[in-house]
């Protein structure tokens, strides 16, 4: 375990030389507490700008400081059914993670139910999600011990994630979304969005302009079958 600790130290020591962005020291330990608890172990994928990101490792890009922009908000998702069917939990449990970085649950539509942990002592909001088949709505994810928000289009974005990792302290390993998937998603929620997201869709887009630039040049194959999956699910897939 040492020897394995001084190995991703020394990685991360390269990625810092090349310029890889890392996190702040608070989105940084908190990433790393819910890796040690197990939340990505257990299939919970991050999404979001914390996944953009970290494409910069997977397709050796150089984004610029204005295309990734640090937020506050952490966004996991998960499957309910593979939370549903594992035989393992996190430990410690999420909740404690979260409460001892000062998040508490924030209020939602189901009393005693919460999807959303917002921090009492700053702004930083972690979100939990998982897809919907169906209705959407809060749905339960028994490995993570948290409620989810279930979206729609969210089973493509997070079907066969793969590992990536974060450049703080000696490396913190998490799974992202595909780049193919994550690009074609962001388009599909941008189109999704309502008018007073404006600034929200316009983030959407410029995140898979980046990425389907770099796709189409060293991964068409990859972007090609991405895009003939959603257009194959039907005519609102379609539409988006």
């Amino acid at each position: 375990e040492g020897q394995r600790r001084r190995d991703r130290a020394r990685l991360v020591r390269l990625l810092r030389a090349e310029g890889f962005l890392g996190l702040d020291p608070t989105s940084g330990s908190l990433m790393a507490a819910l890796a040690g608890a197990g939340v990505f172990r257990l299939g919970g994928t991050v999404v979001g700008t914390h996944a953009f990101r970290l494409y910069e490792g997977e397709l050796n890009l150089a984004l610029s400081l204005e295309q990734t922009a640090q937020t506050d908000d952490l966004d996991i998702a998960s499957f309910e059914r593979l939370s549903l069917a594992l035989d393992d939990v996190t430990a410690p449990p999420v909740t404690q993670v979260l409460a001892e970085f000062d998040f508490a649950p924030a209020a939602s539509l189901e009393p005693g139910r919460a999807w959303r942990w917002r921090q009492t002592t700053g702004t930083a909001l972690v979100e939990f999600l998982t897809p919907a088949f169906g209705e959407e709505g809060l749905r339960d994810l028994p490995a993570l011990g948290v409620q989810a928000q279930a979206l729609r289009h969210l089973n493509y974005l997070i079907a066969e994630p793969i590992p990536a990792a974060i450049p703080y302290r000696s490396g913190v390993l998490v799974q992202i979304p595909r780049p193919e998937r994550f690009a074609i998603h962001k388009l599909i929620v941008a189109d999704r969005r309502r008018a007073q997201d404006r600034m929200k869709s316009a983030k959407d887009r410029a995140q898979a302009a980046v990425l389907i630039e770099v796709l189409a040049r060293d991964r068409p194959d990859d972007l090609a079958e991405a895009q003939e999956d959603a257009l194959a699910r039907g005519p609102r897939w379609r539409d988006r």
